[in-house]
């Protein structure tokens, strides 16, 4: 993409709504507007991102035996009344009546939604196990938004639910959606910690909140340091066998977030390991039993004969809230650094001087790079060479390609690597190889 046909509107100042780095970082560097409170348009440069994100969910989502749909935003209010919450929810619904006078709701969550389609179609046991997702816009009207995407009142998310005939095997699809979660984050580059959550009224102990640790975090959390260390499970991780190796690997070190935190269990962990640190919660995932299938008559036919409630989890991701986690994970002064699996361009190339004879150089390098499959923002603008560097670090793509007329004329061109500002002179063949070997790395 040349930048001058790209709508890319960078901020030079610093907004002053801003509270924390990522909205600071988002706003700046041209990924999101603000319309009202908590709510954001995804300008161009923060939807290539929100994409890849969405993808990397949607995969790992189905590698784990997910199958997608999408719901509906707006919800009749007559199913949240049959699971009994349309009055218990409080005002963070957005409570909305059509021309028929029907009251409607915009969907904060899709447990009854996901229910009743459910039980329009499925009958007997013989069809469970099932496990159906969306990604889908929701709206909490949360009483005071904050922190740009982090806590907004509109926002993306991930929701999958799973349908079991009893409890044992709600339990094995909770371990799916554990290790699904674990391998979604460590695709973004992030190191999110599966850490216990309570689960309320409905009793039991399976729910886990993913916290990645930052310091803008709204979580304070506690941690036994060993825990950043376990592996994450790989490609060829059988979700049909059983999981619960790994759950009890990662599950067997401390970790809780301040509603869970046990001092006396936290002091057993060695003094050298132990953490304390702020955290921001990316996922949920929680198993109800059969709260709402009961309720709703979500039922199946047993092999005896008889009818019972199907044992549910569901399985949250915030997609948008996401973005911000990635910004606060991997920032430095200049800006952004973006992992290379969710940067919006995996190369920015910098023309130093627009129509001279580093226009062949730079042409032949951005068509050779997107023939070959790598993202290029090519800044071909006639504007000051600082305010292209200091564009290019703000927005934080894995690497910058600099050509100029004084590198030229020793038949090189600038390699940077954002993450670490290393740069390199290589001739034009060699940056161009490096970048696509590097690219390829990344799947």
């Amino acid at each position: 993409m040349r930048l001058s046909r790209y709508f890319l509107p960078i901020l030079k100042e610093n907004p002053k709504e801003a509270e924390i780095v990522s909205h600071r970082l988002m706003l700046r560097a041209g990924m999101i507007r603000q319309q009202s409170a908590g709510i954001y348009a995804w300008l161009p440069l923060g939807l290539r991102v929100l994409e890849k994100v969405q993808k990397i969910v949607e995969e790992e989502q189905k590698r784990a035996g997910a199958v997608q749909l999408l719901m509906p935003t707006v919800q009749s209010a007559d199913l949240w009344r049959e699971s009994g919450r349309y009055d218990a929810y409080g005002k963070e619904m957005l409570r909305i009546t059509d021309r028929h006078e029907r009251e409607m709701l915009f969907g904060p969550t899709n447990e009854e939604m996901i229910t009743d389609i459910f039980r329009g179609y499925v009958r007997s046991y013989k069809d469970l196990p099932l496990n159906l997702f969306h990604v889908q816009w929701k709206f909490r009207d949360e009483v005071r938004p904050r922190f740009g995407v982090m806590r907004g009142r509109e926002f993306l998310m991930k929701d999958a639910y799973s349908f079991d005939v009893d409890q044992e095997k709600a339990r094995a699809a909770y371990n799916r959606m554990f290790v699904a979660y674990l391998r979604t984050f460590a695709r973004m580059g992030l190191t999110a910690i599966p850490m216990k959550a309570d689960t309320g009224p409905i009793g039991g102990d399976l729910s886990h909140e993913f916290i990645v640790l930052a310091s803008t975090g709204e979580s304070e959390v506690f941690l036994d340091k060993d825990i950043l260390s376990l592996p994450i499970p790989g490609e060829d991780t059988d979700f049909d066998g059983d999981l619960s190796h790994v759950i009890d690997a990662w599950t067997s070190h401390y970790a809780a977030t301040d509603e869970m935190h046990d001092a006396d269990a936290f002091a057993a962990v060695d003094a050298g390991k132990q953490e304390q640190a702020r955290g921001i919660e990316v996922g949920h995932i929680f198993y109800f039993g059969t709260k709402y299938s009961e309720a709703m008559g979500a039922k199946v036919a047993t092999g005896e004969g008889s009818e019972v409630p199907v044992h549910m989890g569901s399985y949250g991701i915030g997609v948008s809230r996401l973005l911000g986690a990635l910004i606060e994970a991997n920032h430095d002064d200049d800006g952004i650094a973006w992992p290379m699996s969710v940067t919006p361009f995996h190369v920015g190339l910098i023309n130093m001087k627009p129509g001279a004879e580093t226009d062949p150089v730079c042409d032949a390098l951005y068509k050779q790079l997107e023939e070959a499959g790598v993202e290029v923002l090519y800044d071909d603008r006639d504007t000051r060479a600082g305010a292209k560097f200091a564009s290019m670090d703000l927005i934080g793509l894995p690497y910058q390609v600099v050509v100029g007329p004084r590198g030229l004329k020793s038949g090189e061109v600038e390699l940077k690597t954002r993450a670490t500002g290393e740069k390199q002179m290589l001739s034009p063949e060699a940056a161009l190889n490096l970048l696509i070997e590097a690219v390829k790395a990344q799947g």
